[in-house]
């Protein structure tokens, strides 16, 4: 037989905690899961953005305008849509989102979260990065027009300049803002894609030689691109280029906050549907994305997933994704959302016949693992 004494028992056997302190216990835990929660996190949300009908109309300084509108040429009514899709942020390095947002953001597929510093790098402001988002835009609409009055057949002239120069960067100190860009090693230049082209094909320790007029005088500087802050990096020379059209056709784009260059693709088919007879869509709602060039290549953009939810939220059936995205596309088609990869103009009129007619639907070209 064991005696235990009562200092054992009672070391054995600790008296049980208060339901007071429980209580305490359980509210710091849930107190500071609540902090933590809502903590900022260094990261931003990207979430599908609103939509908007190339065909239809848009509120600017409080009037209600036609997106594309032609001024002194034959136009045509058309119907359905054309849509165009933006994507919206969550964050900034000022007002960066919640743990607790960016947990909502992980379980949902329409969201992808970047880290800050790649979405924002350290040097660059918000409002240089704005700058640069609205003049990628007004590039996009210009080498739009340029795109469908091309394909229907005008002459377009170009000039591609220097809009800004980044401090810093090779361009510093050998461009200025106003400069006409002439040639890169040679190759003219007709449009801000071409150059930026010809820049990240070019290897970083090797020097690029860049023509260009200066007060109508020419001049000649050897610069070598560097890796970009941004995520993905690529390879710059450090100023934003702009473009500069003789329309035979006046046209103008109306469209406001919004930045980027991926609105390219449907700014020209809507273009281009406007000038036509009928309805390139035949009615229906078709979405897309993608850059373009003023020769009709359909370059790849950012966001492919939060566009491809867009559209679908947006009514329409049928995608036109740039087949340079197809890598990104694949594994996040919405059900209910057809895709059709595309690389040039010429591929998405064809595209929007068929889906117009409803003859060659099959045979249109998709995104495939691989």
């Amino acid at each position: 037989m064991t005696i235990f004494s009562a200092q054992a028992e009672s070391a054995k056997s600790p008296k049980p905690l208060s339901r007071k302190v429980g209580i305490w216990m359980l509210v710091c835990g849930i107190v500071g899961f609540l902090i933590f929660a809502l903590m900022p996190a260094p990261y931003v949300i990207f979430e599908p953005g609103p939509v908007f009908n190339t065909l239809g109309s848009v509120s600017v300084s409080g009037k209600t305008l036609p997106m594309i509108e032609v001024h002194d040429e034959t136009t045509y009514e058309a119907s359905g849509a054309l849509d165009l899709l933006t994507v919206s942020t969550i964050g900034d390095p000022y007002e960066p989102p919640s743990w607790f947002e960016l947990v909502q953001a992980w379980f949902d597929p329409s969201r992808t979260i970047e880290p800050m510093d790649a979405v924002y790098p350290p040097g660059e402001s918000i409002s240089q990065l704005n700058e640069e988002s609205l003049i990628d835009m007004q590039n996009s609409q210009k080498t739009a027009i340029a795109a469908a009055l091309t394909q229907l057949g005008y002459e377009v002239p170009a000039e591609v300049s220097v809009g800004s120069v980044i401090k810093g960067t090779p361009a510093d100190g050998n461009l200025e803002a106003g400069d006409v860009i002439v040639s890169l090693d040679g190759q003219k230049i007709v449009d801000p894609d071409q150059l930026r082209q010809i820049i990240r094909s070019n290897g970083a320790t090797s020097p690029i030689s860049i023509a260009f007029t200066r007060n109508g005088i020419e001049h000649t500087v050897e610069v070598t691109p560097v890796m970009s802050d941004t995520t993905p990096k690529v390879l710059i020379v450090g100023f934003y280029p702009v473009v500069d059209y003789k329309f035979p056709v006046d046209i103008d784009i109306q469209l406001e906050n919004v930045g980027g260059p991926s609105g390219g693709q449907m700014f020209a088919l809507g273009i281009i549907d406007v000038l036509t007879p009928g309805s390139l869509n035949g009615g229906k709602a078709v979405a897309g994305t993608g850059t373009i060039s003023a020769d009709g290549t359909i370059g790849p953009i950012g966001g492919i997933r939060q566009k491809l939810y867009g559209a679908l939220w947006g009514h329409a059936k049928w995608f036109l994704a740039p087949k340079s995205n197809c890598d990104e596309v694949v594994g996040h088609i919405p059900t209910g959302l057809h895709v059709v990869a595309v690389s040039t103009l010429k591929d998405s009129i064809a595209a929007l016949e068929a889906i117009s007619s409803g003859n060659g639907i099959s045979k249109l070209p998709t995104c495939a693992a691989g």
